[in-house]
């Protein structure tokens, strides 16, 4: 029987919402979404990307003014304080129910060893392309310099277009980021080329740990080697022990011209109005030559295209209330930003690949989830399984970080950078909260691809992880029960460790971890392990009082003075699926954190996903809308969509907003049937169109 072609595009993308009778226009909600800027800002630099490098340009198109060159294998360490070694490095030893448990907490009297295994390793800024006024000083342009300025990214290909006058004549510059490549293509258009007046700096700094990743001011700290062919350079970059390369190619008539150490120029010749050039940036020497910028432009368009015609996609325009184009608006801007700078081969730092934010370019693994859940539901695993791998690559690290402490499996650290090991700190090591992670993320690959394969992929991990989470819980003897802490640092890490006990949430998700390690064991055919079993049957049971759950065990004023940071208890019902948690109790947990929490105190931006996925969860759908567009300071995302929800930016929002809106639409396990959009208002103000969504855990 012949198949009409809205049959065969329901195959390909998946099921829409009941009300939407056709497919989503697709490039029409994309580009009604599209970023245009008038004037230089340095809280809105726009980027190109792959996950694996990001390239951020100010106004002119370039890094004239701001603008980071930041990538997932780019990594820089100081070399160590003369007489300094690792292994001087001290622990600090905590009471654990009667047995000495060392953590990296302290800096007492081992202060440059406790500040170089935080600061290293470190990304740093692969290099800067910017805009050069060429004159007899060389002085370098200024923002107030670009007139009539007009930028705009087009979301759908992938492209940054900047229109601008310089001395009363027209600029335009054309930036892209090859798809598979660590490189961008630019095109420049200014009858200032052909005057000799306008022309490329690339130049180069020594690793910094701070937000650029750059230091320019220690020229004798790295080396740079030039070679030189026919239109073509090759830039050896050495900087201690790191090694990368930077490849130039470039087309029609011009020169490169190095200026100074580490700075260089590339100009057009005779009456080339145009300036075409390709800058690749490698871990190892490049091998052929480089692709022209009209192929890396053509290759950005049709990945681009390719990523938002596949996977999901929500349409909001149907709806009445006034409020559904600003939630349109970052759904649409967070998937293109989350891809650009966060689909690469390690967990990605809360500012991705835009700077170095607070923590040095290091990855937290309490905020994986929250950068990169949302591909499971969005229906792009292959754009969140890049970065799964280094948990099997570091699991002898995180074997040996639980096996120093005397537990057995692997405990996974905090604040880590590509090679494993904890950062010091007087949070991190004491968190808990990211140890059931790789189990979550396990079992998302398995509802996406429930073979064996994939079960014996993820074994290891989740075996080594329940092991460890067993161990970890500590059997009171005059409760009969097995509790958590202390010392611990709870969700809101905001209290004294000694004093954590039986947080709600880690309560919760233990015994979510422990449950889906088991099962894992029985889809694998082998039998239960009789210590999780144990450990699950008689847990600590959440703590709660007067019909509300508390932050943790004694906490009795969770609502009057521990009402600010972030809201973990309406998770266990919301983030979670509800282990242990009585429903009744979850919805009102969730209506007295809404009515008493200090929204405009201290949250971080992923807190108010974290209220919608539970408000959503408890039947509270209007107050699910209402949490992810509350008027906080901390939930607001700027014009090119970054949010300002901690330091700046702060992806975790991003990717914490997709995964609730996408669990609003398409639903959770156990969610009311027979309901479009179950986490939305049913009264009609709301029209969620929605398409190839998978429903949340």
């Amino acid at each position: 029987m012949r198949r009409s072609l809205l049959f065969w595009w329901c195959i390909v993308v998946g099921t829409w919402a009941v009300g939407a009778g056709t497919p989503i226009g697709r490039q029409s909600v994309v580009e009604r979404h599209k970023v245009v800027l008038a004037k230089a800002d340095p809280q809105t630099i726009l980027q190109v990307g792959n996950g694996e490098f990001a390239f951020g340009v100010d106004i002119t198109g370039l890094q004239t003014f701001y603008g980071n060159t930041l990538s997932q294998w780019g990594w820089h360490s100081y070399p160590l304080p003369a007489g300094v070694r690792l292994t001087d490095f001290k622990l600090t030893e905590y009471e654990v129910h009667g047995r000495k448990v060392g953590y990296a907490t302290s800096s007492k009297g081992q202060e440059a060893v406790y500040t170089w295994l935080r600061e290293n390793p470190h990304r740093f800024n692969l290099g800067r392309i910017a805009l050069r006024l060429q004159s007899a000083t060389n002085s370098g342009l200024k923002a107030d310099q670009i007139r009539q300025a007009h930028q705009e990214l087009d979301l759908w290909r992938g492209i940054i277009t900047s229109q601008y006058e310089l001395e009363g004549q027209p600029v335009r510059v054309e930036t892209c980021a090859h798809p598979e490549l660590n490189a961008i293509a630019i095109r420049i258009e200014s009858p200032l080329l052909a005057k000799g007046r306008l022309a490329v700096e690339l130049a180069f700094p020594y690793g910094n740990h701070l937000v650029t990743g750059a230091n320019w001011n220690a020229p004798e700290a790295h080396t740079t080697r030039v070679t030189r062919k026919d239109r073509q350079a090759q830039l050896d970059r050495t900087l201690d022990d790191t090694h990368y390369t930077t490849a130039l190619a470039w087309t029609g008539a011009a020169v490169l011209r190095e200026e100074t150490a580490h700075v260089f120029s590339l100009a057009a010749e005779g009456t080339e109005t145009t300036l075409e050039f390709v800058v690749a940036f490698a871990a190892e020497k490049p091998s052929g030559a480089l692709p022209d910028f009209a192929t890396v432009k053509a290759a950005a368009a049709a990945h681009w295209a390719r990523f938002w015609q596949t996977g999901g996609a929500i349409d909001l325009s149907g709806s009445k209330d006034g409020r559904w184009h600003e939630l349109e608006r970052r759904i649409v801007q967070s998937q293109y930003l989350l891809a650009a700078n966060e689909a690469g081969s390690l967990p990605p730092q809360e500012s991705g690949l835009y700077n170095n934010s607070g923590w040095y370019g290091k990855f937290h693994l309490e905020m994986h989830w929250w950068h990169g859940a949302h591909y499971a539901l969005w229906d792009r695993w292959p754009l969140f399984e890049r970065s799964l791998g280094w948990y099997q690559k570091t699991l002898p690290a995180a074997r040996e970080l639980a096996e120093q402490q005397g537990y057995r499996g692997a405990r996974w650290p905090k604040m880590v950078g590509p090679e494993g090991r904890d950062s010091p700190s007087g949070v991190g090591p004491l968190l808990i909260w990211q140890q059931p992670h790789p189990i979550f993320y396990a079992l998302l690959d398995y509802r996406l691809h429930p073979t064996r394969a994939t079960l014996e992929k993820w074994q290891e991990v989740v075996f080594a992880t329940a092991d460890f989470m067993a161990a970890y819980a500590v059997l009171d003897h005059a409760t009969g029960k097995y509790v958590l802490g202390p010392p611990l640092k709870t969700v809101p890490e905001n209290t004294d460790p000694l004093g954590a006990y039986n947080p709600a949430f880690e309560l919760s998700y233990w015994r979510f971890g422990l449950r889906e390690a088991q099962t894992w064991r029985e889809r694998l055919g082998l039998t239960r392990t009789p210590e999780w079993d144990e450990v699950l049957r008689r847990l600590a049971p959440l703590p709660e009082q007067d019909g509300c759950y508390l932050q943790q065990e004694g906490m009795t004023n969770t609502y009057t003075k521990w009402n600010w940071e972030h809201p973990s208890l309406v998770g266990m019902l919301g983030f979670l699926p509800g282990d242990g948690a009585n429903p009744v109790t979850t919805k009102n947990t969730v209506r007295k954190t809404w009515q008493t929490w200090q929204w405009d105190r201290k949250t971080w931006g992923w807190d108010f996903p974290l209220l919608a996925m539970g408000a959503a969860r408890n039947g509270e759908r209007q107050m699910a809308v209402d949490a992810l567009l509350h008027p906080a300071a901390r939930n607001q995302f700027n014009a090119a969509g970054l949010s300002l929800g901690g330091p700046f930016p702060y992806f975790p929002s991003n990717g914490g907003l997709l995964y609730a809106v996408a669990m609003m639409a398409a639903g959770w396990d156990g969610a009311p049937e027979k309901q479009s959009a179950p986490g939305f208002p049913d009264d009609g103000s709301w029209v969620v169109k929605w398409e190839g969504l998978k429903p949340a855990p």
